[in-house]
């Protein structure tokens, strides 16, 4: 296909996954019982963490804001996979994809800023337990959530507009399943060295995140190693499982795949594009039943709904 312009651009075209195109309608059963279970999963949470007063707390406050960048990331990319694995229906308008690209990198951003929050409030509670109370009240932990969501927005808001402006010309074939600002601004032929410098600056911000979430567990671990008994030791880290659980599966596929583009010498487009899958649908699958495992009030107010739902 060539285009001359960006109002001429008739569709994109989204990959599924190369060379298993006769068996699209296979896989579409286990990626749909993913985004099943990773929206009931994030919906129960935060249906738990509503309902249960004891759970109003800052903790449970930013657990609910990763529920529902989870559920921002599920949704965002529901639509194409499932048209893609289910109806084989791989074109997308230009207009439709920067739209999901515009959420999928904003709710990635939030995540992101949610783990870094998590990281903080659990230095805070380990390192200050007398003053936590005091300093994460419910006012500011709702400010911080606005902060959170207004710093995400602006970050990927150029975003869809530098896409806009770009031309493209004959190639319109994506490298995924879905839209991503690096997967589109390769296929312009017009001049794009500003959205690939706003694209790093991004990329940089979401690393940034992860270097402090690294240097918050160095104090933790500072912190826990002053504690005197060792079950006090134990008790302390083991507050933090979840969220390092939350953390490695959120950023391993991230850096695995900024690896393979910077350092492989023969990418597998299958292998990127199951690492960039991975990224999407396993986060929110996991990250409610991870924190229903190892938090035992969680465990316990899901158990006792689900108890009082067969009683009934």
């Amino acid at each position: 296909m060539s285009v001359l312009n960006n109002s001429e651009v008739k569709y994109f075209l989204l990959t599924g996954i190369p060379g298993l195109e006769h068996a699209h309608i296979w896989i579409s059963i286990p990626i749909c019982f993913t985004y099943l279970v990773a929206i009931l999963g994030n919906c129960t949470i935060l249906f738990i963490l509503k309902t249960e007063p004891s759970l109003h707390e800052p903790m449970y406050y930013f657990l609910a804001m990763l529920a529902a960048s989870d559920l921002g990331l599920s949704f965002s990319s529901l639509p194409t996979m499932l048209r893609i694995f289910l109806l084989n229906a791989v074109t997308i308008s230009p207009d439709a994809c920067f739209v999901q690209e515009f959420f999928i990198h904003g709710f990635t951003v939030m995540e992101s800023s949610v783990l870094l929050i998590m990281s903080l409030d659990r230095f805070l509670a380990i390192h200050s337990p007398l003053r936590y109370s005091s300093i994460l009240t419910s006012s500011r932990v709702a400010k911080i959530g606005i902060i959170l969501a207004f710093r995400s927005l602006i970050l990927v808001l150029p975003f869809p507009f530098t896409l806009r402006r770009l031309k493209y010309c004959e190639k319109n074939l994506l490298s995924h399943s879905y839209c991503l600002h690096q997967d589109i601004m390769k296929l312009a032929c017009s001049d794009n060295k500003i959205n690939f410098i706003y694209g790093f600056f991004v990329a940089l911000c979401t690393m940034l995140d992860f270097s402090l979430i690294v240097l918050s567990y160095v104090l933790i671990l500072k912190t826990v190693l002053s504690i005197a008994s060792l079950a006090e030791r134990l008790k302390a880290l083991n507050t933090c499982v979840s969220h390092i659980c939350a953390v490695i599966i959120f950023y391993v596929p991230i850096i695995t795949l900024a690896a393979m583009h910077r350092f492989a010498k023969h990418k597998s487009p299958l292998v990127i594009i199951l690492i960039a899958d991975i990224f999407l649908l396993v986060p929110p699958l996991m990250n409610p039943i991870v924190y229903c495992v190892k938090t035992r009030q969680i465990r316990e107010k899901v158990l006792g709904k689900v108890v009082n739902i067969c009683i009934r």
